[in-house]
């Protein structure tokens, strides 16, 4: 049970601690320092060079795209992007990191401060602040699965260029934690720096998890590594902190260490134990220089900085009065975003904002249900959105009924057919003569005049009856605004 964000236990209330580190893989076609290619799914170790492979001799030559890309990011999470930072060397042994150390920032980083607001229950929104932003190289790759005795080592991934994305120990729930992963994979994706595949690895997050009694100083922490999907994130911290809780319930001591999370199973089991930062024995990269930026060189970056999530969230809010949980679905996706405004342009509605509305409902409903049903995504399906505008504008200008869009909707998703097209080739254009309509509605009265009698003795519920029919006779096309205004003045 927990009460606004406490955990209840058998001795009392406990508050939970959290906070992410986020490996985000930076957009660039080389690696950090050299310029061996980064695609996913390469070959093994056919994208690593000799100072991936850590050959004698061999020097670091600092991205400048990823310097940029870096900055991008500072930019977009309100950091300060610091105009010296520092590589430093980080030293530790795995068979996957050949060197014995990694290139990355310490002391000196590119990025301080900064902050990601989230979305909660409701209008309910809660800023959670940012501690650094980092880069680093990535290690290579373990594979313990190909051999039941050896394990193999793919070195691709060495050298990648990573941003390390450290939030403060500000969220306390797993609820919070996804939100802050959802939205900073948003965020990412609109700047372009990180392609946010969590599958692909491209982003990964470690969670630090602690529980402690409200008013008294953190208690220990652990560190679940590499958690690859934000589901996972959140299962994963659901269940450190029950296994903290039953540790501390009876009395015993959380041991500070580094935990890994089982998704199939559902649960973390230990890893190692918890490094400090003295255990890396850092120190300034030899063969580095300190990085030096300029106020310019961060203006030309930030003069190429999107509109981000927030920003377009609150445009479309303004523009198209659409509700704040409209706005945050449509936005969640920089590409669904980017269609549907697509789609609003093109329509030719006189009134556009109600157009937008309409648009909106129709994309969250009709198309997004297509798009789970097949298992497509919004950039490999064959509507375009003048299609779903021009459907819109049909049924706002009468010319077919939001029933008869329906099925009109499933034929485009079907055909590639314009909307138009296919309601003059399958007859469906909406009726509002009001003779034709009139005409139906006389010989329903005639027919029903039993019926027609009750109505009129006071049985009003009868309307909808009397409705469907004219509709059924009509092969739903009648106009239902025109039906219900003759049935009313007839029947009175």
């Amino acid at each position: 049970m927990s009460v606004k964000n406490l955990i209840e236990g058998k001795t009392g209330l406990w508050e939970v601690v959290i906070g992410l580190e986020v490996h985000a893989q930076i957009i660039s076609r080389s690696k950090l320092f050299c310029g061996c290619a980064t695609d996913f799914g390469a070959e093994p170790n056919t994208q690593v060079g000799f100072l991936g492979a850590a050959m004698p001799g061999m020097l670091p030559v600092l991205n400048r795209v990823c310097v940029d890309q870096a900055i991008k990011t500072g930019l977009g999470l309100q950091g300060k992007v610091n105009l010296v930072s520092v590589f430093d060397r980080k030293n530790y042994f795995y068979a996957d990191l050949p060197s014995g150390y990694q290139i990355s920032q310490f002391t000196h980083p590119i990025v301080t401060g900064g902050y990601l607001d989230i979305d909660l229950e409701g209008t309910e929104t809660k800023r959670i602040h940012l501690t650094r932003i980092h880069m680093e190289q990535d290690a290579g790759k373990s594979i313990h699965d190909l051999h039941p005795q050896k394990t193999y080592i793919d070195l691709n991934r060495s050298g990648i260029a990573l941003m390390e994305i450290v939030s403060e120990p500000e969220m306390r729930s797993s609820a919070e934690a996804m939100a802050y992963m959802k939205k900073l994979r948003t965020v990412l994706r609109y700047l372009g720096t990180c392609d946010g595949n969590m599958e692909q690895g491209s982003l990964r997050a470690d969670a630090n998890v602690s529980l402690h009694r409200p008013g008294t100083p953190f208690g220990t922490r652990t560190e679940i590594k590499n958690v690859n999907s934000v589901r996972f994130v959140g299962q994963a911290i659901e269940y450190e902190i029950y296994r903290q809780l039953a540790i501390l319930e009876d009395g015993g001591e959380v041991v500070q260490e580094t935990r890994l999370f089982d998704p199939t199973k559902g649960e973390t089991r230990s890893m190692r134990s918890k490094e400090d930062a003295h255990d890396y024995r850092y120190f300034p990269d030899p063969d580095l220089l300190p990085l030096r930026l300029t106020e310019a060189r961060i203006e030309a970056v930030r003069a190429t900085m999107p509109e981000l999530p927030d920003a377009k969230k609150a445009r479309l809010m303004a523009d198209f009065g659409l509700s704040a949980y409209d706005a945050d679905v449509i936005v969640g996706e920089q590409e669904i975003a980017a269609y549907y405004e697509e789609a609003v342009a093109a329509s030719k509605a006189k009134d556009p904002g109600q157009a937008a509305k309409m648009i909106a409902n129709w994309l969250m409903g009709e198309v997004f249900a297509a798009l789970n049903r097949d298992s497509k995504t919004i950039e490999s399906m064959t509507l375009p959105a003048a299609h779903l505008a021009e459907l819109v504008d049909l049924i706002l200008d009468e010319t077919i009924s939001g029933k008869i869009a329906k099925d009109v909707f499933v034929k485009m998703w079907e055909s590639g057919k314009a909307p138009a097209a296919l309601v003059d080739e399958l007859g469906l254009r909406q009726i509002s003569d009001t003779g034709a309509i009139e005409k139906a509605i006389d010989e329903l009265m005639a027919r029903d005049a039993a019926k027609v009698g009750e109505y009129r003795s006071g049985k009003e519920q009868l309307f909808g009856y009397f409705v469907g029919q004219i509709m059924k006779a009509m092969q739903g096309k009648a106009n239902p605004g025109v039906v219900n205004d003759l049935l009313k003045k007839k029947l009175g």
